[in-house]
């Protein structure tokens, strides 16, 4: 069973609306690494991911979860395949009316039996380690945005599950915080040993964290590579992605700090 993939796709097909959102999807994710799923706005990014917890069934194919058939699990077995996974939502979906602490405490009393000594010490030493411990009183409303999805991950990891989804991370963020978040993800997969899926459509991101990037394009996986690997990539598709976020060409800007600075001759 060890040597099974985390999450394995076959030939998946989802129709949404009368339009075909997933076209015969085919991957897997290895145990323990960082997965990253990159596309376009509407190229099936974040349904791909909802297959992966059952939020949606596929109308043709399976999703495996490690030896276990996710979309045709029912009651007790989807709840058990469900409790492997954390999820770091794209708004972080905290609870408003309820503290930091509280949040992230949530899953404890809400899954488990422990006293509320034992989950103060659980959360607390979350929060420690994500340096929140001076916003355990504070409201979801009080925090900047990069805060609001520290949180959210303390939660998403608190009941130590074997996998952690992250639906578009540094969305809506600052490039300097967005860098602290790729940063919060390489260091929580390492210290806990995750198997992450990372939906986003933030190129620098992908590359910066992956260990294997698979762009989707219409419903269909066109390339599945390692970071240097995915940059050297011949397929158009992948090109003109890669040429829209400014990584392998060269844009108007560069061209006139370059001469601006350049020396007269």
């Amino acid at each position: 069973m060890n040597d099974l993939p985390a999450i394995r796709f076959e030939r998946v097909v989802k129709y949404l609306g009368g339009r075909r959102v997933l076209d015969r999807v085919d991957f897997e994710v290895h145990r323990g690494e960082i997965f990253v799923i990159v596309g376009s706005s509407g190229s099936g990014k974040s349904v791909t991911l909802r297959h992966m917890v059952r939020l949606l069934t596929p109308d043709e194919g399976e999703v495996w979860v490690g030896d276990e058939c996710v979309s045709r699990a029912r009651g007790a077995q989807l709840a058990r395949i469900r409790d492997r996974f954390g999820v770091l939502f794209q708004g972080a979906a905290l609870l408003q009316w309820m503290t930091v602490y509280d949040n992230v405490a949530l899953p404890l009393r809400e899954k488990t039996s422990l006293t509320e000594e034992d989950i103060e010490q659980r959360v607390m030493g979350q929060l420690r380690l994500l340096g929140l411990e001076d916003a355990v009183d504070k409201y979801p409303a009080d925090l900047s945005g990069g805060m609001q999805k520290r949180v959210a991950l303390a939660r998403a990891v608190i009941l130590n599950p074997a996998i952690i989804l992250y639906d578009e991370p540094t969305s809506g963020l600052d490039p300097v915080t967005s860098r602290r978040i790729d940063d919060l993800i390489l260091s929580m997969s390492r210290r806990y040993g995750l198997t992450s899926v990372v939906v986003t459509h933030d190129l620098h991101s992908a590359l910066a964290i992956g260990d294997r990037i698979a762009l989707i394009h219409q419903g269909r996986i066109l390339e599945i590579n390692t970071p240097a690997q995915f940059l050297r990539s011949e397929n158009e598709v992948v090109r003109a992605f890669l040429d829209a976020q400014y990584i392998t060409r060269r844009g108007a800007w560069e061209t006139e700090v370059d001469s601006e600075t350049r020396p007269n001759s």
